[in-house]
């Protein structure tokens, strides 16, 4: 099975499209952002405050990259443990949130906000950081520039390698990984 190639923006359309499991080649724009940065978007919505990104159709990479060596737009930039957004997720989804980049599983709500937006969440292989940074082109940090790595960066990425963990329809990976193990 080929993977497939895709571009930023995610609409709900293409989402639909993918099934857990698929194996994806993303390349366009993605935002990174981590715990403290989804808390302070998180109580800019709950203060009605205007969000100061447009997240429709955007993509969320959970990492926190870091500096970047000579030659190179960015750091070692892995996937960071998902889970940590949890509680943030659903509202960002509701706002158009196209979908998102992380390790690990998630909970029955995010699943659920997921199927209900019909998004998307990827996951991202641990552990290889650096070679995934040598698929950002271009990167940029345009907001919360105060939390340093966990900022919200802007990046150019090109074929980065990815599976569909959760797809619109609900379906999810992990779900499928435990019923094999009983």
């Amino acid at each position: 099975m080929s993977a497939i190639k895709l571009r930023t923006p995610i609409t709900s359309q293409a989402a639909m499209s993918l099934k857990a499991g698929d194996e994806v080649l993303l390349s366009g724009v993605i935002l990174t952002a981590r715990d403290a940065a989804h808390k302070r978007l998180h109580d800019l919505i709950v203060r009605g405050k205007p969000v100061p990104l447009n997240l429709k159709d955007a993509v969320i990479y959970y990492a926190g990259p870091t500096p970047p060596r000579p030659g190179r737009a960015i750091g070692s930039c892995g996937p960071t443990t998902s889970s940590r957004m949890d509680p943030f997720t659903p509202e960002l989804l509701k706002m158009g949130l196209g979908g998102m980049i992380g390790k690990g599983d998630r909970s029955a709500e995010v699943r659920k906000a997921i199927k209900k937006y019909k998004r998307v969440y990827f996951l991202a292989t641990g552990g290889i950081g650096a070679l995934l940074s040598t698929k950002v082109k271009a990167a940029k940090a345009i907001l919360f520039k105060d939390l340093g790595p966990e900022a919200i960066y802007k990046m150019e990425v090109a074929d980065f390698p990815l599976i569909v963990g959760i797809d619109p329809k609900g379906n999810d990976i992990y779900d499928k990984a435990k019923r094999k193990s009983v």
